[in-house]
């Protein structure tokens, strides 16, 4: 999978399951709030039956005139009487508080608590409170239910956009895949007219003293430039099928050669070259990784350069550097530009795959890449083994 289809596949992916999170998540709180309501519903009802067996043992031991008190109240529920400045006459448990005799039932350190206000007094009782302990265990069921539900709902949903984001993403798969195959049917078309160009160009030079020298360099230099663009396309389609022949070579010569093959592009815009290179930097690698490596560094450092600019090309022991001077890469693109189709500037045309070319020479051979560039001011590339 390409990245921008990854790309596209985790955005699509993020959205998705987080619009379906908050969807489940309300459902799943409106599921909750309900349940615990109809849990202390259901104890409210209690606390009132028990309320009114309260009331109907004061009135009994009221009619006795029997101040002992002697009632019976279930477990697990307690109660409290009090008179109307709300001072305990006889309570169940210890630690009491001073009750809300605003509300009828409310809910206080864990336990759910009813007030009756007691009409006519019996035994000089104005408030009945009786309180019962929440059922914490069956809202802690509810809680295990819905935590349970998302994470089967997570993973179900989660296939599910996986498998809709491949459909969503077929469309960008099947372009590319005809850009490739394009790509590759237009370099087997390109290979013999550039050839012949080439190598036409190079007689001329040999055996006529031709006019035009200008001319010539001019064509030579397209020449050259489609034959790059045809040796990268060549590679783009080939990197995984044609065995490497990897073995020591020296980076120092490649690098002069490559220089050499360039030198009519960069006359041609008057660059001034610096180069400074070590001489006999050996590196285990294959030739056409090599040459593709340092032809498109090379080539990018050319054709996005100034005018009468300059280029500093480096070469030591242990790494490669490609200065130039040119319009430099934008840095929202810093990111992208090792994308295959990713250009890093507009104002040259291109395929924008050499720097995705480069990117993929870099991990084949496990080279550490560093490239720091700003607008107008110019690109340093740097290469270490």
């Amino acid at each position: 999978m390409y990245p921008s289809e990854k790309r596209s596949l985790y955005r699509f992916l993020i959205m998705y399951l987080f619009s379906t999170f908050v969807l489940f998540s309300l459902g799943s709180y409106i599921f909750y709030t309900y349940g615990k309501n109809h849990i202390i519903d259901q104890q409210k009802q209690l606390l009132n039956s028990q309320a009114l067996k309260l009331r109907h043992q004061l009135m009994v031991l009221h009619k006795e005139l029997d101040t002992k008190l002697p009632f019976v109240i279930n477990k697990p529920y307690q109660s409290v009487l009090f008179n109307i400045d709300k001072k305990v006459i006889f309570a169940t448990y210890n630690e009491i508080q001073e009750p809300n005799i605003t509300k009828q039932y409310y809910i206080q350190d864990g336990y759910l608590i009813h007030i009756a206000v007691m009409d006519p007094y019996y035994l000089g009782v104005v408030y009945l409170l009786v309180r019962t302990p929440i059922n914490q265990e069956k809202i802690n069921e509810i809680s295990l239910i819905i935590l349970l539900f998302m994470f089967i709902a997570g993973w179900f949903f989660l296939v599910v956009g996986y498998f809709l984001g491949k459909i969503f993403i077929s469309p960008m798969r099947e372009s590319i895949e005809m850009m490739n195959h394009f790509i590759q049917d237009t370099t087997h078309e390109l290979n013999t007219p550039i050839s012949t160009i080439l190598t036409n160009l190079e007689l001329i030079e040999t055996l006529h003293n031709c006019t035009g020298k200008e001319e010539m360099k001019r064509i030579e230099i397209a020449s050259k430039t489609l034959s790059g663009i045809y040796d990268d396309l060549t590679y783009l389609s080939l990197n995984h099928d044609y065995n490497k022949d990897i073995k020591s070579l020296d980076i120092s010569l490649i690098t002069q050669e490559r220089l050499l093959y360039f030198s009519a592009s960069i006359e041609s815009k008057g660059i001034k070259l610096n180069k400074t290179i070590e001489q006999g930097v050996c590196v285990d690698i294959d030739k056409d990784d090599a040459i593709r490596l340092i032809d498109n560094l090379l080539s990018n450092a050319i054709k996005y350069n100034q005018i009468g600019g300059y280029l500093a090309v480096q070469v030591w022991h242990n790494g490669l550097s490609i200065q130039d001077s040119g319009v430099g890469i934008d840095p929202k693109r810093l990111e992208y530009i090792f994308e295959r189709f990713q250009r890093a500037n507009n104002s040259e045309g291109g395929f924008g795959i050499g720097l995705h070319i480069v990117d993929q020479i870099i991990q084949n051979y496990n080279f550490i890449l560093d490239i720091t560039s700003k607008p107008q001011e110019g690109t340093t590339v740097t290469i270490k083994w």
